[in-house]
């Protein structure tokens, strides 16, 4: 009967503890929305433990009268809804630079903090599909405001 008691609390002790991780320590692919500008992004998520996770983005673009680029750093803590369901919720900040030829020769570099919020689904491949919300407050003279970028990502898992 010890035995038994004994066993009994070494299992409920395992399972109340225990934690699955939510997704796996490393993915990379892409992060499609507006990003203020700098349309797609490359995105790349680390994670620190079974909860806590880091996302780092590079967005950049190029034409005739315009390059610039913009790299984004997130912290972000991650809860399980169901199955393969998770949330999130992060904060952080960035930099970006662009500079323009025509009509006017302008450049810039500038700072923002961001916050983070979004959905996302881990299938049993090695996908992870998100849709994520990011308000943004820039600090310089052209990215001065206050942005809301929405956008759909798409990352493999390794």
């Amino acid at each position: 009967m010890k035995k038994l008691f004994l066993g009994a609390i070494a299992i409920f002790g395992f399972v109340t503890f225990s934690n699955a991780q939510l997704f796996e320590d490393n993915a990379i692919g892409l992060r499609l929305g507006d990003s203020d500008g700098f349309g797609a992004e490359i995105s790349y998520q680390r994670a620190l433990n079974s909860e806590n996770r880091l996302e780092i983005d590079l967005g950049w673009r190029s034409g005739d009268t315009f390059d610039g680029f913009k790299l984004t750093g997130l912290y972000q803590w991650v809860w399980n809804i169901d199955g393969g369901f998770n949330w999130y919720a992060g904060a952080g900040g960035g930099l970006g630079t662009f500079d323009f030829d025509a009509p006017i020769n302008d450049s810039e570099t500038f700072f923002f903090i961001a916050g983070d919020v979004g959905i996302e689904y881990n299938f049993d491949i090695p996908l992870l599909l998100s849709l994520d919300f990011r308000p943004e407050i820039g600090f310089g003279d052209f990215n001065d405001d206050l942005d809301f970028d929405i956008a759909l990502s798409i990352r493999y898992q390794f």
